[in-house]
């Protein structure tokens, strides 16, 4: 099932979310529709939050850009329980990242290109590692809103006061999107 996204402005956006307990009512429903609403909504990643639920639970879908990084050619995973335990800062790299949560808002962003992170994935196996290179980069995006951040956090002063009309835009539902959307207000 096709959930809407809720867009910024939504509270759960920046509530910290909870663990779950691996027998968490009807989960791998809840998985599929998430990674469902991803690709209806053209998206790389999709957390929990931004479908309502203040709980660690985040799908990535790396397939869909494999003809540019061929290394994720079949990527597709759930993170339940996600936590980033470090992020090495001596090496990081700046890109432009968009938000299925920011419709029509794009900015650059400096991240770790290297992070340790831990997570139980859909077939409920136990994961402490090390990732590197973009997956780092989707994974600190996406963990970002379970942690009650969103990627603009990350935005200067400056360009922040340039995408205000677009962000106060989100606020008040002015905008249009091709995907199912809760906005903060319409």
């Amino acid at each position: 099932m096709i959930l809407p996204i809720y867009t910024y402005g939504q509270p759960v956006l920046r509530q910290v979310a909870e663990d779950i307990p691996l027998d968490y009512p009807n989960l791998q429903e809840l998985i599929g529709d998430m990674f469902e609403t991803n690709t209806a909504s053209d998206g790389i990643g999709l957390a929990a939050p931004q479908i309502g639920k203040s709980i660690r639970l985040v799908v990535i879908d790396l397939d869909v850009i494999s003809e540019h990084f061929p290394e994720y050619k079949g990527f597709k995973h759930a993170f339940i329980n996600g936590h980033i335990l470090e992020r090495d800062e001596s090496e990081t790299e700046t890109m432009e990242e968009g938000c299925l949560s920011f419709p029509g808002i794009h900015e650059n962003i400096t991240r770790a290109t290297r992070i340790h992170v831990r997570y139980v994935d859909e077939n409920l196996e136990e994961h402490d590692e090390w990732v590197t290179g973009y997956l780092a980069r989707v994974i600190q995006h996406e963990f970002d809103h379970i942690d009650g951040k969103v990627f603009t956090d990350y935005v200067s002063p400056f360009r922040k006061q340039m995408i205000a009309k677009k962000m106060k835009a989100l606020l008040s539902g002015r905008f249009q999107c091709a995907y199912k959307v809760k906005p903060a207000r319409r």
